[in-house]
Formats: structure tokens, sequence, C-alpha cells
């Protein structure tokens, strides 16, 4: 059992919980289903949970402000279920620190592909970096890809979240190389890109928030116009295997 992703699905909608509940099992998850935020918290106090699908649209607390309280003590992967007009909400969603989004009305399917993205990069990436053993040095920030830790100049701990920790990871493994939208997504989202997805734009701009100077004239992550994105600054990469 210990292998079985462990999903928390919290929505008011009973119907919802119970038919996703029943999808997921079936697709070899572990399910919990919760009908709102302090049930939700109460899980998580009492739980161990490999991500959790969290409604926007909730009658009190809403998923948005619930999401953003959940990043204050956890990192818990979180998939946003939005209604299908609500750009605004995927949005604020991805600044807040959710990992994914799935607009309804959504396929089961295609929730299931990201959840087991996002688990993918939360999970089988972590067990691949350990074995790889890196850490990534620029401009004196360092990037423990095996505790998956940013530490800035000064030695303080930089907070990521999983989809940041993974964007950081897909610039420094290819700085001075231009990456469109569609190949950051497929690197550090693991999902494929609409042309009208905006969750990279909104990534590389909290990114560059955590790193950069001054965000607003970065010299980490510079916008190549029609592009894509290029990670200006020289990387050097460290084995720490033997010192891990």
């Amino acid at each position: 059992m210990a292998s079985t992703p462990h999903i928390l699905v919290v929505d008011d909608d009973r119907r919802i919980r119970t038919s996703l509940k029943r999808f997921l099992t079936d697709n070899g998850m572990r399910v919990t289903e919760v009908a709102d935020g302090v049930a939700m918290f109460a899980a998580v106090e009492a739980g161990r949970f490999d991500l959790i699908v969290l409604d926007v649209m909730m009658p009190g607390e809403d998923g948005l402000s619930l999401c953003r309280r959940l990043r204050g003590t956890s990192k818990i992967p979180v998939v946003l279920l939005t209604a299908m007009s609500g750009e605004t909400d995927r949005i604020i969603g991805l600044e807040i620190g959710a990992d994914d989004y799935v607009c309804k009305p959504f396929s089961p399917r295609e929730l299931l592909a990201r959840i087991r993205a996002v688990l993918r990069r939360t999970g089988d990436a972590a067990s691949e970096t350990r074995v790889a053993g890196l850490t990534y040095v620029f401009e004196n920030w360092r990037l423990d890809v095996v505790r998956r830790t940013l530490r800035n100049p000064e030695g303080a701990l930089v907070d990521l979240t999983a989809g940041e920790h993974d964007l950081l990871l897909a610039f420094l493994e290819r700085p001075q190389h231009v990456l469109t939208r569609d190949q950051l997504l497929d690197l550090a989202r693991g999902r494929v890109a609409s042309p009208f997805d905006r969750s990279i734009d909104v990534q590389v701009s909290r990114l560059r928030r955590k790193i950069e100077a001054d965000p607003q004239t970065p010299e980490l992550i510079k916008t190549v116009r029609s592009g894509g994105y290029i990670f200006c600054a020289p990387v050097a990469v460290e084995d720490t295997r033997q010192s891990a």
C-alpha cells in the first residue's frame, strides 16, 4: 500500500466526490474524500496524502483561499478543479501555489492524466535526482535536487513550490538555450500545452520574484520575443553523491 498514491478529493458536490473516488480507485489510487476546508485540514493533519484535488467553487471558504492557507504549512501538490470560464481562477491558483488545474466540466481521464503527471514531477523526479545527486550553482545560488531545496547567496532557504522547482531545474539543465513555452510545459509541467496556456508565464513570473534582484528587469530569466525564455547566467553542476 505504501506505493499506492493517496489522493484527497475536496468538493462540496457529493456526486463528484463519489464518482472520482470510484474512478481513481479503479485506476490504482487510494482516495479519501471530504466536503469542505475544515475536513480537508483535519484530514491533512491526521494522514499522509500524495496529492489534493481541490474544487475552487465551494460555499464558505473557497478553494483558492484553502490552497493559499495550505501553502503556508504544506507542499502537498494541488490540482484545482475550476469553472470552464474561470481563467482568472486558474491564473490566481497557479500564483498561490497550485500545481495544475482541470476545467469543469472535465473528463475523469484528463484529471487522472494530470494527477499522474504531477505525481511524476514530485515523486519520480525526486527519486531520479537522488540517484543523480546533483547541485546546480548559479550566481552563488544553489539548487540541491536531492533535497529539492534552493539557497540564496546568503545561504538562506528560499521556498519553492513543486512547479517552481521543476521550472527552475528545466532552465538550469539548459542554460543559454531559448526554451519555448511548449517546451517548458513539457519539461516542467508534464502536460500538453494549449495555444492559449498562460501557466508557464505565471510560473516564470513567480520564479523571477524569488530569484531576481529586480523582477521587473530580470537578468537571470529573460523573455525572448516570439520565442519563449532563456536562462542567461552561467551554471555549474556539482556531483554531491559522495557528500549526500
